[in-house]
């Protein structure tokens, strides 16, 4: 199985994530504080990165250029996880880089058929 990182600044998202992934056998790992992403990465070298887009400080977006900036060819893909789910936050987030997009509030079969096109 997987080596996931949740990256959101709920620890009630981070919990309920980590119950999920480990649910489906995955390793996990979390930071509720995107500005330490880029570390936590290099620290734990994740094959999955879950990203929430809204955050204080530093949204989801920003979060994304600097994993970019600093993994300019990752060996892992980042997934945004939000609650912004329109049609245009998705394509937005898409075109940012991220490899799909899950919509809170979210099932374990949401998460398990995302994760399934991508591990």
């Amino acid at each position: 199985m997987a080596k996931i990182l949740i990256v959101d600044d709920s620890p009630a998202d981070i919990r309920f994530m980590t119950e999920v992934l480990r649910g489906m056998g995955h390793t996990v790992a979390s930071t509720s504080d995107p500005a330490n992403t880029e570390q936590m990465i290099a620290s734990e070298s994740p094959e999955l990165v879950l990203l929430d887009v809204v955050m204080p400080e530093r949204n989801g977006y920003e979060v994304l250029r600097g994993i970019k900036r600093e993994f300019p060819a990752p060996s892992f893909k980042v997934i945004f996880v939000s609650s912004k789910g329109s049609e245009t936050d998705i394509k937005w987030g898409l075109r940012q880089g991220a490899a799909d997009y899950i919509i809170k509030p979210y099932t374990p079969a949401d998460v398990q058929g995302v994760l399934s096109r991508h591990l």
